[in-house]
């Protein structure tokens, strides 16, 4: 019993200070710097704040931080765990505490994140820690890791089309619409990739309009590509979408834009290791854009357990 009440009791003063790291343009509402801070200070932690939009948001002060909370959408989660990523073995270990308030809100729902905010926040004295994976890239220095998904074909294009839109659209889900039109457009369209991949040691080579290693079950405009991943298995699932399958594809689109829940049926490979060979391509780790203007040797693996989530 005293060895239960002392482990308690450390982690009670773990939890004591927390920074919030938070995406001002998605804070709005309940989601307001002001908001936030209240509502967790009332929980009980002490709250130093940073803005994402302001010079030296990423600097922790090990001395008055025991837990990192995430408020915004999965680029802030991006953003902020790229941050732990670098930092040494011998740092205190942080956990990430995540308030969804984007757009997609894809890593909040692999999570298991669907309630409000007051209640993500009073369910954190459960001490609940789910640890998440992280892709590691090598060979393609601007980047090199994900959290959600990485690839090539029409979802890099839709991100490559979408930042062309200079919109004001600020509801979610109209937002995921309009995404997901113009993804049905690019995918009548898009003239598909030839690259070798390698996964686990089984080749698999061929003209694919969507190749996507998934680490949750949803990316991008919340496209459910891979429905019963679990960022925390060690393993990746990769889907892979051939030329020969657009109408398929499409059809996939169509009915996530009218609202009917049709799941893909095209097969996943379960991956540890992945090895790719491709010519210059776009392609995408989460909502990071990448372009490549020569062949590329990209190799790709499963780093378990590289992030801790309260949840």
């Amino acid at each position: 019993m005293e060895l239960i009440v002392s482990i308690v009791d450390k982690f009670s003063i773990f939890m004591k200070y927390a920074k919030l790291v938070h995406n001002p343009t998605a804070g709005e509402g309940d989601h307001s710097k002001k908001k936030l801070i209240k509502k967790i200070e009332k929980a009980g932690y002490t709250c130093s704040y940073s803005s994402t939009k302001e010079k030296g948001w990423e600097n922790i002060d090990e001395d008055k931080t025991d837990l990192l909370i995430v408020a915004g959408g999965d680029g802030t989660v991006r953003k902020s765990v790229a941050k732990l990523l670098t930092r040494k073995v011998i740092d205190k270990k942080l956990p990430v505490a995540l308030l969804p308030c984007g757009t997609a809100n894809n890593i909040a729902k692999a999570l298991g994140l669907s309630d409000s905010i007051r209640e993500i926040i009073s369910s954190w004295g459960n001490k609940n820690i789910m640890k998440f994976d992280v892709g590691k890239i090598h060979d393609l220095e601007e980047a090199e890791f994900f959290l959600e998904s990485f690839g090539f074909g029409v979802f890099p294009q839709l991100i490559h089309v979408m930042r062309k839109h200079d919109d004001n659209i600020e509801n979610p889900e109209e937002k995921i619409q309009k995404a997901l039109r113009e993804l049905e457009k690019i995918v009548d369209s898009f003239a598909a990739t030839h690259a070798r991949i390698i996964i686990d040691g089984v080749e698999h080579e061929g003209k694919f309009l969507l190749f996507e290693i998934m680490n949750t079950r949803s990316m991008g405009p919340n496209l459910d590509l891979a429905p019963k991943a679990d960022p925390g298995d060690g393993e990746f699932e990769v889907v892979l979408i051939a030329e020969d399958q657009r109408k398929e594809l499409g059809e996939y689109v169509k009915n996530r834009i009218e609202g009917t829940k049709k799941k893909l049926s095209f097969p996943i490979v379960h991956a540890k290791k992945i090895s790719i060979s491709i010519d210059a391509s776009l392609f995408h780790a989460d909502d990071q854009l990448i372009e490549t203007s020569k062949p590329v040797e990209i190799k790709v693996e499963i780093y378990p357990g590289a992030v801790e989530f309260l949840v």
